[in-house]
């Protein structure tokens, strides 16, 4: 797995004020998920089974004044599992 843990993303994501990031990250999860199940429709998977491919929740931060190479590079240096 590159990027972090096997159950999350990280996502780097620049978008205007005006966007409601609660609207962004549902549409995020609804389209992925969608996606997932059109090209991997193996129904055998609990996640399926249950319509719960994403969990409920969802963590965002800011970045302040960090580059996008400094956030970049910290995305892709993330722990790996073991």
């Amino acid at each position: 797995m590159k990027n972090g843990e096997y159950d999350h993303i990280h996502i780097l994501i620049h978008l205007p004020t005006k966007v409601q990031l609660t609207k962004l990250v549902n549409s995020l999860k609804g389209v992925s998920s969608r996606k997932m199940k059109q090209y991997h429709p193996e129904p055998e998977q609990s996640a399926y089974l249950k319509n719960a491919l994403w969990a409920r929740s969802y963590f965002t931060g800011s970045c302040g004044g960090a580059s996008i190479d400094v956030l970049k590079d910290y995305i892709a240096n993330q722990n790996r599992p073991g």
